[in-house]
């Protein structure tokens, strides 16, 4: 067999480099694909067929099925309160973010450098060590079994957001704030009018991870609704698949399948903003 040439080398290297990537990519997502393909088969094919990925029969019945919901409630109402609570929550969260990250990296003030430190050192601290004095704090406030534990908190601004916006700014010459400060801007129109449109790559990226991280939370509403209506999907998907009882699988993949696909819209919508935010974050102008 005659040596391969350069070119021939590099091919061969190229399409063994993208069968690998294409392999490895069908492991990653081969969860998602069989509850995607799931959700098509009928109760009987999926506990005859665990293994199997693509349905025997193609059926929509577990779609209807599935949305009825139980307790009285549709899917309907899980979703809508999902969409509730992560809208609100994730506005406060980027709103209140946005501003603090604006005061560490443009305004100056006493301690600032510490109180950076205190800041960025709170995300290193685990999230269950907060639960039992937030949740008596919520409860003396009255807010158990409502949506305010799961959204209040964000307006008070995120460690992880506040430094990643910070980041961003960083990497904003400061001309730009003296030139609009010397034309008669405030601290405030400088962030409002110069700032915030300069950072929209780190919002949006910022505004992904709110989103994905809220739509998928599961431990606060378990901990703070009661209430049947207030569920949000996340805990609805817990109780519809009941291992104590008879559960309609097929309904179940169904209700799971449509409940990733805000996500996914939401990624490849604002993919591109994603990887920018990501990739100049902590460049300097």
């Amino acid at each position: 067999m005659a040596a391969l040439n350069y070119t021939q080398r590099k091919k061969l290297g190229r399409g063994i480099f993208h069968v690998v990537v294409i392999f490895l990519c069908f492991l990653m997502t081969y969860p998602l694909l069989y509850m995607v393909f799931s959700s098509f088969k009928t109760a009987q094919d999926i506990f005859q067929r665990p293994n199997a990925l693509f349905p025997q029969e193609f059926t929509l019945q577990n779609f209807p099925n599935g949305w009825r919901g139980f307790g009285g409630y549709t899917f309907s109402t899980f979703f809508g309160n999902s969409i509730f609570v992560t809208f609100f929550a994730v506005v406060g969260q980027i709103a209140s973010s946005a501003m603090v990250a604006y005061g560490f990296a443009r305004c100056n003030f006493k301690g600032r450098s510490i109180w950076l430190a205190i800041m960025i050192v709170t995300m290193m601290m685990p999230a269950q060590i907060l639960i039992i004095p937030q949740y008596i704090m919520f409860n003396n406030f009255g807010w158990v079994d409502t949506f305010l534990p799961m959204i209040v908190p964000g307006y008070f601004g995120y460690p992880f957001f506040i430094f990643l916006i910070y980041q961003f700014m960083q990497g904003i010459p400061r001309d730009l704030d003296e030139a609009a400060f010397i034309d008669g801007c405030s601290k405030y129109g400088i962030f409002t009018k110069i700032i915030l449109p300069l950072i929209k790559p780190a919002l949006i990226t910022a505004m992904i991870f709110a989103i994905y991280w809220k739509w998928d939370d599961f431990f606060s509403p378990m901990i703070y609704l009661s209430s049947v209506k207030k569920y949000t999907i996340s805990i609805a998907l817990k109780m519809f698949t009941d291992p104590s009882s008879v559960s309609d699988w097929g309904a179940a993949y169904a209700m799971a399948t449509l409940s990733v696909l805000p996500v996914i819209i939401i990624f490849f919508c604002f993919q591109k903003y994603l990887v920018e935010g990501i990739s100049t974050t902590g460049m300097k102008g």
